[in-house]
């Protein structure tokens, strides 16, 4: 199915031929998971290309292809293609890539393409719902074991190893992007990445983490606080937390991508806290921790069923300290169900 969704694609889009070379995408569409493999699709043949070190790998796992041994796949398209009048590429390819590509295609009208396969994984079918569901689970369990480890004393990053070990520990294939512990005053940094700064009594604790199971992301942030929280964190907790579920309430099927966004920014902005409020509300999550759709208020389109998306709202204060809570959602024709587990209400330790 993958494969015809592909190529009806690529006829529609008036392209003779289409190289892939992003790995995830060639994992979506063969399973394979090496280091080095190159994808060429024509209306009529479907090619994978590899070297010696996965062709053994690639023609016991791969259906659907013709397998080529190769280190010089450019060379074998080119070949394959001296008939065909446009070939399609990704437009996230270096230079130097594009450069060896023209000199090879010297006949073909090359057009860059954006997100061309991106576009088909946004809607997940069971198997890769199940598998994201499995890597929130390992970063729940994570979460729960990590709030017995933090208190006074420790540094942000021993919390940040001591989560990620423990989602290893748990199944995980390793971290889905560097663990962000930002406590203190650095919580008002929204991508803080943990340093050795000793986390303090009455600190906030800003945890943004996530894990890869079978390929697959979870992406969840919750923040904590340290023997006390002063009344104006209490504030700010709570209008992020009624803002993450706001936005819960209302997701679903057909809501327009900027609607997503507007939806928990005007609960923060009604609280006066809008200004802080820096950053989208989320984006899509899959083979990439990151991924289409992305939200804001100029964005076109609407959600569609099986999308799994992120609900991040945060209100972050320089020189004073931040909150952010972040949930996975997969949405559905109805409403959408919270794919992470750990709690919400405001947490003391």
């Amino acid at each position: 199915m993958r494969i015809s969704n592909l190529k009806e694609k690529i006829a529609r889009e008036n392209l003779d031929g289409l190289i892939l070379t992003d790995m995830k995408n060639i994992y979506y569409l063969t399973g394979f998971s090496g280091t080095a493999g190159t994808i060429f699709m024509t209306a009529e043949h479907s090619y994978f290309m590899t070297d010696d070190r996965y062709i053994g790998i690639a023609r016991q796992l791969i259906t659907g292809f013709e397998i080529i041994q190769t280190r010089d796949a450019l060379s074998e398209i080119a070949a394959l293609s001296e008939d065909l009048q446009t070939v399609g590429f990704e437009d996230t390819v270096d230079f130097a890539f594009y450069r060896v590509l023209a000199e090879k295609l010297k006949k073909a009208k090359l057009v860059p393409t954006t997100n061309f396969v991106a576009e088909l994984r946004q809607i997940k079918e069971v198997d890769e719902i199940a598998t994201i569901k499995k890597a929130c689970q390992i970063a729940d369990k994570a979460f729960e074991a990590v709030l017995r480890y933090i208190e006074p004393g420790r540094t942000e990053i021993e919390v940040a190893n001591f989560l990620d070990f423990k989602m290893r520990e748990m199944g995980a294939s390793g971290i889905s992007f560097d663990t962000i512990v930002a406590s203190g005053k650095r919580s008002s940094l929204p991508h803080g990445v943990a340093t050795h700064k000793m986390i303090e009594f009455g600190d906030p604790v800003t945890i943004d983490f996530g894990c890869y199971y079978n390929h697959y992301a979870s992406d969840m942030t919750r923040t904590v606080f340290v023997g006390e929280a002063s009344p104006k964190m209490r504030e700010i907790y709570q209008t992020v937390r009624q803002a993450n579920e706001a936005l819960i309430t209302e997701a679903k099927e057909g809501m327009s991508l900027a609607d997503f966004d507007k939806v928990p920014r005007d609960v923060i902005e009604a609280a006066s806290y809008g200004e802080y409020f820096t950053h989208g509300i989320g984006h899509g999550l899959g083979l990439d921790v990151h991924e289409i759709p992305y939200f804001g208020a100029k964005a076109k389109g609407a959600l569609k069923s099986n999308m799994v998306v992120t609900d991040e709202p945060g209100i972050y204060i320089p020189d004073f300290g931040g909150v952010r809570i972040e949930d996975d959602l997969l949405i559905t024709e109805k409403g959408c169900q919270v794919l992470t587990q750990s709690p919400k209400e405001l947490l003391v330790l």
